[in-house]
């Protein structure tokens, strides 16, 4: 079984090239889901790497699995 990678808030904002804010604002509204590991209201967030990559696929319309 292969380990999930995960990226933190400012890795996805230098992938998409947007500010932290708006990628904590994507995960508050609901359109970038990401997980709490330390399970507290507010906190460190991570985003699974193969949900960045639908959101990318959906943007582009092209495949970013084999990036």
């Amino acid at each position: 079984m292969s380990e999930q990678q995960f990226y933190t808030i400012q890795e996805v904002a230098n992938i998409m090239r947007v500010d932290r804010t708006t990628v904590g604002r994507w995960i508050a509204s609901g359109a970038l889901p990401a997980i709490n590991p330390s399970g507290q209201k507010k906190g460190h967030r991570l985003i699974k790497r193969s949900t960045l990559n639908t959101l990318l696929e959906g943007i582009n319309g092209t495949d970013t699995t084999q990036r």
